[in-house]
């Protein structure tokens, strides 16, 4: 296309736009131009233009029911949160904080295995942990962000042993109370359950509501 016509066409484009009843006022143009479509028929502009509506329609569609889909995952998480934190305010001590997180966190989020590895802070601070290999989590346990995905077998032997088998995907969440550092592992034998991309701000809210649950319980204690 040279650039003369590449003028002419976009001043029929801008009339079009200035005038949007010139189709009205020349319906006999409307029906006989013909558009090519990409199989190589040929259609009215109508149809040419109905046929765009419909495509329009059905992406609009399929968002929508993208959007009602998450929006129902949404509320199911919701609802299993607010059981959880029922379930959790009744615990007393750590173990039962541990016991609560695996019979919910198994049934009603299909975890494959679930665990809760905490140390004194101050021994974190100090690289004093050690315990079965997981001071490769050391640099983890200091951050405030969860992630998600694959981890290699010698990683998901030394969380969950062979709960989660040789070649699983992971939910790694950071535990903080005032003396007490550590990781909530929520693991699975299905490497993509746990993916890098998957949002993580319900896992920001479990890790709140179980160091919160921690800290409470350590209070009791002292007491």
């Amino acid at each position: 296309m040279n650039e003369i016509d590449s003028e002419y066409e976009e001043a029929i484009a801008r009339y079009l736009l200035d005038h949007p009843d010139f189709f009205l006022r020349h319906e006999d143009v409307l029906e006989d131009i013909e558009v090519p479509h990409r199989t190589g028929e040929a259609v009215s502009l109508l149809e040419h233009k109905i046929r765009m509506l419909q495509d329009k329609a059905a992406r609009y569609q399929k968002q929508l029911q993208e959007l009602i889909a998450v929006a129902r995952e949404n509320e199911q998480l919701n609802q299993r949160l607010h059981r959880l934190t029922l379930n959790l305010i009744e615990a007393t001590t750590v173990e039962e904080v541990l016991s609560t997180l695996q019979d919910e966190l198994r049934a009603r989020f299909n975890a494959d295995a679930v665990e809760l590895k905490l140390f004194s802070t101050e021994d974190l601070e100090e690289a004093r942990v050690s315990e079965a290999g997981m001071a490769i989590f050391r640099k983890f346990m200091r951050t405030d962000k969860p992630t998600c995905g694959p981890l290699s077998g010698e990683k998901l032997k030394v969380l969950f042993g062979d709960q989660a088998g040789d070649n699983g995907s992971a939910a790694l969440i950071p535990i903080r109370t005032s003396e007490l550092s550590g990781v909530l592992a929520i693991g699975s034998r299905d490497r993509e359950r746990f993916h890098a991309g998957k949002g993580v701000d319900f896992l920001v809210r479990l890790g709140e509501l179980v160091s919160l649950t921690l800290q409470a319980v350590g209070n009791r204690k002292d007491r």
